[in-house]
């Protein structure tokens, strides 16, 4: 790609211009890997609005525990929850507000191609 392309292209994320690194590219690379499962998507979508334990986290994905349980350690290690003891209890959240962000545009850009609406910038 020629400079003068590159000059046409969107600025990058706020706070961060210039090429990537490839830390930032396995990173991005990890996350979309995540998001590509029908019951992480629920689970994280689950966690926007609330902290919640495995139980419930399973209940609302339609999941046995342990199932919920390793999609959980998944996300964990990829860096889009986390979680506090409470007893013998964990408890999960999102990760910031980015990984909300995240969820709710990819969300949002399937709501588009399901429904059919026009996309928009």
């Amino acid at each position: 790609m020629t400079s003068a392309h590159r000059a046409n292209l969107p600025a990058g994320p706020a706070g961060h211009s210039g090429p990537l690194v490839p830390e930032q590219v396995s990173a991005a690379v990890m996350a979309f890997t995540l998001l590509a499962d029908p019951t992480r998507v629920r689970i994280l979508w689950a966690l926007r609005d609330e902290d919640l334990d495995v139980a419930t986290l399973a209940e609302i994905a339609g999941c046995r525990p342990t199932v919920a349980s390793q999609h959980l350690s998944k996300l964990r290690f990829g860096g889009l929850v986390e979680a506090t003891r409470d007893g013998r209890r964990m408890i999960y959240r999102l990760r910031g507000s980015h990984v909300r962000a995240l969820l709710a545009e990819a969300l949002f850009q399937a709501d588009h191609q399901v429904s059919g609406k026009p996309t928009h910038d």
